[in-house]
């Protein structure tokens, strides 16, 4: 009898191994998959690219991470806006519907209160670096260091300038004209072939300004079937390609404008209008008026025009850049409008002075997207 106990015992034992070697297998096997979704691996075998992110962060956690970052920029822990999304990204998997002030707060306070550092509270989270670099590369070039000119009824002209910190990218609607928008990144579409619509639509008045949402430099600039009049952006750091589409009839573009030139963020690129759905250049194919707003992530140029390209959903962010709107003035002689308070961005000026770009008409090499 103690004999049959001792062996039902060992195989209860033998079966309760397999079953935690089977759950220890599926849940590396999960988290091996996971990372390969993450991750593109090059032929070098010591880097590696992220080839997807879901962009997923909420406008209220965007703008509670902000405020966070302004507030403490001359503190003794000045905390960083991107990090704070990336701690919070990796606990929550990046489903910001887990999204909770107080978890903000929390991080906050910690940080601040010389409890731990960011390198400490995330040694142990797997997936902390590739919120990050995911996160950097979507936010990167829109908070810092600048100078803008500001009302002054005392100044001559009725401006000064003033130097600032804090969010220098902009609405690409220019102030006082009206827009409407919902979440529609991934609906169906079908004109040429059936597909996912890659970007934001704002819908508007033709001719209202277009603004540079953040400082760059012209990457594409002319017709193309599915997007009509269009111009795409590219930020400094490369990691950005922002796409403004469905522009203007017979006047889509700041005529200023072209291939190679550079942008700074708030000046007036081009103008809504409906174009676009035709192999003919010109021509007014779209039923509404708006915008089709865009932002690809480039981690390796090997991306840029690919199957693997990033695009990422900007509804939340757009909801975010409303509290920056760029005011512009129009001229009644060339009919073009330009921002009304002029602004120098430290990065597109390094950008300009140091010639960081390899431009020539004869080898062009930066892409345009036909």
């Amino acid at each position: 009898m103690l004999s049959k106990l001792k062996a039902k015992h060992v195989h209860v034992v033998i079966c309760e191994f397999i079953i935690l070697l089977i759950l220890s297998t599926v849940l590396i096997s999960r988290g091996m998959a996971r990372e390969s979704a993450m991750y593109t691996q090059l032929q070098d075998p010591d880097k590696k690219i992220i080839k997807w992110v879901d962009f997923d962060v909420s406008c209220e956690a965007l703008d509670r991470a902000y405020r966070y970052d302004v507030e403490t920029k001359d503190s003794e822990v000045h905390l960083n806006w991107i990090e704070l999304l990336a701690y919070l990204g990796a606990k929550y998997g990046g489903d910001f519907s887990k999204y909770r002030q107080k978890h903000m707060t929390e991080l906050a306070d910690k940080l601040t209160g010389g409890k731990a550092t960011m390198e400490e509270l995330t040694r142990n989270m797997k997936y902390y670096e590739y919120y990050l670099e995911a996160y950097t590369a979507v936010l990167g070039g829109m908070v810092g260091e600048y100078q803008i000119e500001v009302k002054d009824d005392t100044a001559p002209g009725g401006k000064r300038w003033e130097e600032k910190y804090g969010l220098k990218a902009f609405l690409p609607i220019a102030k006082k004209y009206p827009f409407s928008h919902s979440d529609d990144f991934g609906v169906s579409r079908s004109y040429g072939f059936k597909r996912k619509h890659l970007g934001h639509d704002m819908m508007g008045q033709v001719g209202t300004p277009i603004i540079a949402v953040e400082s760059g430099y012209v990457e594409a600039l002319g017709w193309n079937q599915y997007g009509g009049w269009r111009i795409g952006i590219r930020s400094f750091d490369k990691k950005r390609y922002y796409y403004y589409a469905h522009l203007r009839q017979n006047f889509p573009f700041n005529k200023s404008l072209e291939v190679g030139s550079v942008v700074q963020a708030g000046d007036v690129i081009g103008y809504l209008g409906r174009t676009g759905y035709s192999s003919k250049e010109n021509v007014n194919n779209i039923r509404t008026p708006h915008l089709h707003f865009g932002m690809q992530l480039i981690f390796d140029e090997s991306q840029k025009e690919s199957m693997n390209e990033i695009w990422i959903d900007c509804y939340e962010l757009i909801k975010f850049l409303y509290r920056n709107r760029c005011e512009t003035v129009r001229d009644p002689e060339t009919k073009e409008h330009h921002r009304a308070y002029q602004m120098i961005d430290p990065v597109a000026q390094e950008y300009i002075n140091h010639q960081i770009y390899d431009y020539d008409d004869e080898n062009i090499g930066i892409h345009i997207y036909e």
